[in-house]
């Protein structure tokens, strides 16, 4: 009898194991993209809590975008960016730097070197970022380097005005829209020198090339797309016509594209029907309305985050299974879209 009883009290503590086992919820990846007017601050938390910040947004305005980026980090649950990563030294990507680190601890600074740009602007605000980093760890990062992030791979394409050559895995064909491509001119500005990264959790990919221009995003493309495709994009520039040219876009065949434009700043008409008309893609998502654009060049209301010009600064969340699907949740209405894997 006792041996009996024993026996079934095994096999009760097994089933509740397993019973426990099943109700674990599958580890996955959040992307918040954080509106900060126009520019950017996209953050990323692995699966194992490990955080990359890109970008920090505009200096001033009371803090408000370093008030923004940790609303979405404590709901996040972090107590501290481990990595934030600066794309180029525009002040509405590296000129939240400053109060950023006034506000929450921080591990490394990741970047591509030193001001590349001839402007006393863009000096400037490197001047304030470099002075703000002081006693951080800091890295200058290469084309094809991967950062230490547990559970995701994050990729540099692109760094100071160079890009990796050799194909990523499953990417390399040759690509056909190029042959109708006009040639880029050249750009000197910071914008050119955008550190941009693949992010991939498993079967799912997502590509951030920051404010990288045509010539630059088409040598990635031309004459073999050297990235292949992508389940979410950000679409380059905030959108701007001098990004996004048709033979990388329709290249990456994005599945999901987000702009994370302002109110009166990018999602330019021309590059918002490029990424609109790409080949296979199932939704378009912006931050703002675009009130410099027209009703035909804005998404529906539904996929916007922030449909009024002074708002509350409004995000999207993005949950991403390691099966490649993923959802997509507004917090402006609350709405969650669900992309199946592929």
């Amino acid at each position: 009898m006792r041996q009996f009883l024993i026996a079934v009290l095994c096999a009760s503590i097994a089933l509740l194991g397993s019973a426990a086992a099943a109700t674990v919820a599958p580890k996955q990846m959040q992307i918040y993209f954080i509106d900060v007017e126009g520019g950017q601050a996209t953050l990323v938390v692995s699966p194992s809590g490990q955080s990359l910040l890109i970008d920090t947004g505009w200096p001033g305005n009371e803090g408000r975008d370093a008030d923004r980026i940790l609303a979405a980090a404590h709901q996040a649950g972090l107590q501290q960016i481990d990595y934030v990563l600066i794309t180029h030294f525009h002040r509405d990507h590296v000129g939240g730097v400053p109060q950023l680190v006034d506000g929450i601890k921080v591990g490394t600074f990741i970047d591509h070197g030193p001001n590349l740009e001839d402007s006393q602007v863009t000096r400037t605000d490197y001047t304030a970022y470099e002075k703000a980093i002081a006693g951080h760890a800091h890295v200058v990062v290469k084309p094809g380097w991967k950062l230490p992030i547990k559970d995701i791979d994050v990729r540099v394409v692109s760094a100071a005005g160079d890009h990796i050559t050799a194909p990523l895995a499953g990417a390399g064909e040759a690509n056909s829209y190029c042959k109708s491509e006009p040639t880029a001119s050249d750009d000197p500005t910071e914008n050119a020198r955008s550190v941009g990264v693949l992010v991939t959790y498993g079967q799912f990919r997502f590509l951030d090339l920051g404010d990288l221009t045509k010539k630059k995003e088409l040598e990635l493309a031309c004459p073999s797309n050297v990235l292949g495709t992508v389940d979410l994009f950000l679409v380059t520039h905030h959108g701007s016509e001098p990004s996004n040219p048709k033979a990388m876009v329709w290249a990456l065949h994005p599945r999901v594209a987000i702009f994370n434009n302002g109110p009166r700043k990018g999602a330019s008409a021309a590059g918002w029907q490029i990424v609109h008309d790409s080949p296979g893609v199932e939704d378009l998502w912006q931050l703002h309305y675009a009130a410099g654009s027209d009703k035909d060049h804005n998404i529906d209301p539904d996929h916007i985050a922030n449909v009024k010009e002074n708002c509350e600064g409004k995000y999207f969340k993005v949950t991403a299974q390691s099966d490649g699907s993923f959802s997509l949740t507004n917090a402006r209405t609350g709405v969650q879209k669900t992309y199946a894997k592929k």
